[in-house]
């Protein structure tokens, strides 16, 4: 009976990988990108031209990804990044602290599809692009050297932040008394959006920065594009 339960549970953990999703990463920059990614994929090491691959269980809600920049990690992978640093350790477990350029995704299960988007929301770090492969579903690029653009007011050390968490204001955050009804963009949205038109740049910028595709589908991160 132990046997026959053993084996029935080895199938199932089979069959879940084999419909697992991929999502390949890239680093296309000059330098290195340490990627962290929450609830799946901790975190790793790009060196410029490498690659790395993250398997993601079908159904998988608000997933994250992105890179972290300056990063210096001892052998016990721990130590800190100048920019998207997830609580000084290699394998994140928490989202990374901004500004970062976000790759962000809801992996569908059953009739439900996929969405993804590339959220700057937070600031910008990295140009990234993202997306499935095969070219069926549309990819994001935000491929914009925004950090040599970003405005004076809010550009910090490796990265450009967010008038949100820059300011702390209704107006910019779309926090109360704003509504989403109420809450629109703003410049420095406006800055956002000119650059990567596909991207989240402020809160309630849904309609044209969130992305579907059919489940099942792999998909495409890459730093630098």
């Amino acid at each position: 009976m132990a046997s026959s339960l053993s084996f029935i549970l080895a199938l199932l953990l089979a069959i879940a990988a084999t419909d697992a999703v991929t999502v390949h990463l890239l680093n296309k920059c000059p330098y290195t990108v340490w990627p962290g990614a929450v609830p799946v994929g901790g975190g790793s090491r790009l060196d410029p031209g490498q690659v790395a691959a993250i398997q993601v269980p079908p159904g998988t809600a608000a997933g994250r990804i992105w890179g972290r920049t300056g990063c210096n990690f001892d052998a016990s992978g721990h130590g800190s990044c100048a920019t998207g640093d997830c609580g000084g350790v290699l394998a994140c477990a928490a989202g990374g602290k901004p500004p970062t350029t976000l790759a962000e995704y809801t992996l569908g299960k059953g009739g439900s599809p996929d969405f993804y988007d590339i959220s700057l929301v937070d600031g910008f770090n990295v140009p990234m692009s993202f997306g499935p492969t095969g070219g069926s579903c549309h990819a994001i690029s935000c491929a914009a050297d925004i950090n040599a653009k970003c405005p004076p007011e809010l550009k910090v050390d490796g990265g450009c932040s967010s008038a949100c968490l820059k300011f702390g204001t209704p107006q910019y955050c779309c926090t109360p008394p704003l509504t989403p009804s109420t809450c629109g963009p703003t410049d420095y949205s406006r800055f956002f959006k000119g650059h990567c038109p596909d991207a989240y740049s402020y809160a309630y910028d849904d309609k044209s920065s969130t992305f579907t595709c059919p489940v099942g589908s792999d998909y495409q991160l890459t730093f630098c594009p």
